[in-house]
């Protein structure tokens, strides 16, 4: 062989050599580089749970430091349990339910600065808030401490406002948004700009903006209290489903499907929303894409319905904004997930984050930790920052006046089992119309399909037999008092 050839052929392998580590990952230095997820013991885990057969794509699973909420499989109308978070292991089937609407439950959120209240929507168009007692439910709760009803349609999501007390944003099929004041009851604001049914709401770090996803294809970036549009990105080519603000750095990150139909996760400028920063293709499953993300750690946590794995990122400021981290895996499928605040976690194991996955075929929802490997037993102050809290920035006035406000910080390195200051005062109403940007939302809309003509006959059949009690019970009224003036008018001294 000469030596031209010599060369050409050690050239070919420095060349090939080259190529091999070029599809190698780039690994950036970064704290939580080793990041793992570990799952709960079998006896901290909670089980026979008839998880809901609901094909809706929400979690039906809300948590908070104290209670474990989670829509299940009922008969006529839809309920949801609520279980103190130390009260692990086997749930019995007679267990204490919240069952008051006359429609399947779609949705539940705690609110964030009153942990023992929760907000529900349901199929039988309204939303209700629910006071759950300390210790949880020792009986059936049918009673809510407020009925909201302004939705035409079944309500599909419900989100409360991350800086202010007593501020609930409902989504419906109607394609409306509606913005309620909790201190009077009624909805104040209707955000009016979709053209079909929305998918996911999201809130900045202070609620001045909300972001949406529509099965209209388009991205909108809205400000709440005037319902305007600031951006709106029709997506052609990555259809949205889920969307979610990345904190303070003025970015969005949607997950959603391609024109080839695999599943992409796409990073947005919240102020330009004309193209995508970066789209990345993540696989050929079908499974909705749930995006959770972390402020504190810049993370990014994506978990696929019916997937078992849950796949983790940094966010970062510069190119290539995305870094991929690690994957949980797990054999078994997840239909949702619920995300603990952070003041819930258990520092003292360097836990980031927590999951509670349902898992359907097994009616379990299983614990799962995210823990940055830490060998010191100390407090870790870099990946324990300062974060949002439990007590409200503003009250409804102030925000639907105008004010902005970054939520209140809280360590959790002192004391952060902290009991919230606030408590919940439901008000006290009269029917009478209820009248948002001019139009009557509690005037008899007519029904649109089958379902809602069920829902609006169980409504009437609830009214009706409350009419008849009033009725039966003024009957009884009337009797007594006849009969006090039969015996006032034969009594010895009228005579």
């Amino acid at each position: 062989m000469g030596t031209w050839a010599k060369a050409l052929l050690s050239f070919g392998k420095h060349l090939g050599l080259m190529q091999q580590m070029s599809w190698r990952p780039q690994y950036r230095s970064s704290k939580f580089r080793n990041v793992y997820g570990k799952v709960a013991n079998r006896e901290h885990c909670f089980d026979g749970i008839p998880i809901t057969k609901n094909v809706h794509d929400n979690h039906f699973c809300a948590v908070n430091a104290k209670f474990l909420a989670i829509v299940t499989e009922s008969a006529g109308g839809g309920s949801f349990l609520v279980i103190p978070l130390e009260q692990t292991g086997r749930i019995e089937p007679n267990y204490p339910k919240v069952c008051g609407h006359q429609g399947n439950v779609l949705d539940i959120k705690w609110n964030p600065f009153i942990e023992n209240i929760i907000a529900s929507c349901s199929e039988d168009t309204s939303v209700r808030i629910w006071e759950i007692p300390e210790g949880g439910l020792k009986r059936n709760m049918t009673e809510a401490v407020l009925e909201l009803y302004g939705h035409s349609r079944r309500v599909g999501l419900v989100e409360w406002h991350p800086t202010t007390n007593n501020i609930l944003f409902s989504a419906g099929y109607d394609y409306k948004v509606l913005i309620w004041n909790l201190d009077i009851g009624e909805p104040v604001k209707m955000i009016d700009c979709h053209t079909d049914v929305i998918l996911c709401m999201s809130f900045n770090t202070d609620g001045s903006l909300l972001s949406t996803t529509c099965k209209d294809k388009k991205l909108r970036v809205i400000e709440p209290r005037s319902g305007k549009v600031l951006q709106e990105a029709s997506c052609k080519n990555h259809r949205v489903n889920r969307v979610v603000f990345l904190g303070n750095v003025k970015r969005l990150l949607t997950t959603g499907v391609s024109r080839w139909n695999t599943r992409q996760i796409a990073l947005w400028d919240q102020e330009d929303l004309a193209m995508p920063l970066i789209e990345e293709e993540i696989d050929g499953l079908s499974g909705l894409l749930f995006p959770f993300y972390d402020a504190d750690t810049h993370m990014l946590y994506l978990a696929g319905k019916g997937d078992g794995n849950i796949r983790y990122y940094e966010i970062s400021t510069e190119k290539p904004y995305l870094n991929y981290l690690m994957e949980f895996r797990s054999p078994a499928p997840q239909k949702g997930l619920g995300v603990m605040p952070k003041h819930g976690l258990d520092v003292s194991a360097c836990e980031v984050f927590r999951f509670y996955k349902l898992v359907t075929l097994k009616g379990l929802i299983e614990p799962i930790s995210m823990i940055v490997p830490r060998r010191s037993e100390t407090y870790q102050e870099d990946i324990y920052p300062m974060t949002p809290g439990i007590e409200p920035a503003l009250t409804p006035d102030e925000w639907l006046s105008g004010m902005n406000r970054d939520p209140i910080l809280m360590s959790l390195k002192e004391g952060y089992k902290k009991a919230s200051k606030v408590v919940f005062k439901a008000p006290i109403r009269e029917k009478k119309s209820v009248v948002v940007n001019g139009i009557d939302l509690l005037e008899n809309v007519p029904p649109r399909t089958e379902n809602e003509l069920l829902r609006m006959f169980f409504r009437q059949q609830d009214e009706i037999r409350r009419l008849k009690d009033e009725l039966s019970q003024k009957d009884v009224r009337i009797r007594q008092l006849q009969l006090e003036l039969k015996n006032l008018r034969n009594s010895p001294k009228n005579n």
